[in-house]
């Protein structure tokens, strides 16, 4: 993996993680750089699983990668948030 498939990777990883945490209702117990991390690996896997259905890569906006990536960080974010406030 090149440097600038690195950094895209971060930065989608980071808008990501955001969305996913605005989904979630209320407030989370979790900071910016837990976000990014759970944003980055739902933005990984969810691109692993829009290729697998064959929607990874489409003419246009990937609506529905996006939509699988937003909805893995949102699912983090709120796994996280729990696992957070047991302690």
């Amino acid at each position: 993996m090149e440097i600038s498939g690195i950094i895209s990777a971060v930065v989608i990883g980071i808008i990501i993680g955001v969305l996913g945490r605005l989904v979630v209702p209320g407030r989370q117990r979790i900071g910016i750089l837990w976000t990014i991390v759970v944003g980055i690996v739902a933005a990984l896997i969810g691109s692993a699983i829009a290729a697998g259905f064959g929607i990874g890569d489409t003419k246009g906006v990937d609506w529905g990668e996006w939509l699988i990536q937003i909805v893995l960080a949102a699912l983090g974010v709120a796994g996280l948030d729990r696992i957070k406030g047991r302690r």
